[in-house]
């Protein structure tokens, strides 16, 4: 359970679901982390689920660039450098394309590509050489769900970011690689303003049209996203990992 000893890493929108089972799976494997969030209680609610001196919770959202800015000064003052960016923080909403207003849009992309991207960027001086940053995209990238035409867009510009950036980074030795998760047992379902009766209908939905027939849970991700943190994954780059229970292969 050392994968990850000695590392500091930093999960963004860690206080739920993927990202706090991450944060509890990287800790296992020796790591330091730092979780963010927007609300304060959540993430105190979540380290002291996780317990222990290697979690840390900093509020920050990632749709507001000088709090990012914030982010990556705290971190260098305490941590100096890391090591590990799992670039998890993302909304989903579904809507029409005649229900798309300019803030419903605006929402999406000010979290999911421009928080992500200005994330990236802000934290890479801190980053040591031959880091690993492990982006959160989604199945919705490559299949074409109804209703879905901005949130996927947005996950389709995540999985772009990964080879570029890639390129681009290649010289410090920084992989940058793309979870990509299918219908995911997590809070985020609950927060797309649906009521219950709605949510069991899209839950029945997904698992009918997933090979396997069932969700998956925030644990199977978070293990491939270890898989991308640590030295496992040293030759891939700019690569993607499907966790979809088959749906967008088969």
């Amino acid at each position: 359970m050392t994968k990850l000893k000695n590392k500091v890493a930093v999960i963004t929108g860690g206080s739920t679901g993927i990202g706090l089972a991450s944060a509890k799976t990287f800790i296992q494997e020796g790591a330091k982390v730092i979780i963010t969030g927007r609300t304060q209680s959540t993430l105190d609610q979540a380290v002291s689920e996780i317990g222990g001196e290697n979690i840390e919770a900093i509020q920050s959202d990632t749709s507001k660039l000088e709090e990012i800015e914030t982010l990556a000064s705290q971190l260098k003052d305490k941590y100096g450098k890391i090591d590990i960016l799992f670039a998890n923080a993302g909304v989903a909403w579904f809507a029409p394309i005649e229900g798309v207003d300019e803030a419903f849009y605006n929402a999406h992309f000010d979290i999911n590509v421009k928080g992500l991207f200005f994330t990236i960027q802000k934290l890479l001086p801190i980053m040591n050489d031959g880091g690993s940053i492990v982006l959160n995209a989604s199945l919705v990238a490559h299949k074409g769900f109804a209703n879905a035409s901005i949130y996927s867009a947005t996950k389709a510009a995540v999985r772009s970011f990964a080879r570029t950036l890639s390129s681009e980074l290649v010289p410090r030795k920084i992989r940058v690689n793309v979870v990509s998760p299918g219908p995911i047992d997590t809070p985020i379902y609950g927060k797309m303003g649906m009521s219950e009766e709605e949510q069991k209908g899209m839950s029945t939905s997904f698992t009918e049209m997933v090979p396997v027939k069932r969700f998956g849970n925030a644990d199977e991700v978070a293990k491939a996203a270890l898989f991308l943190a640590s030295e496992d994954s040293s030759f891939v780059v700019g690569e993607e990992i499907l966790v979809d229970g088959g749906l967008g292969t088969i």
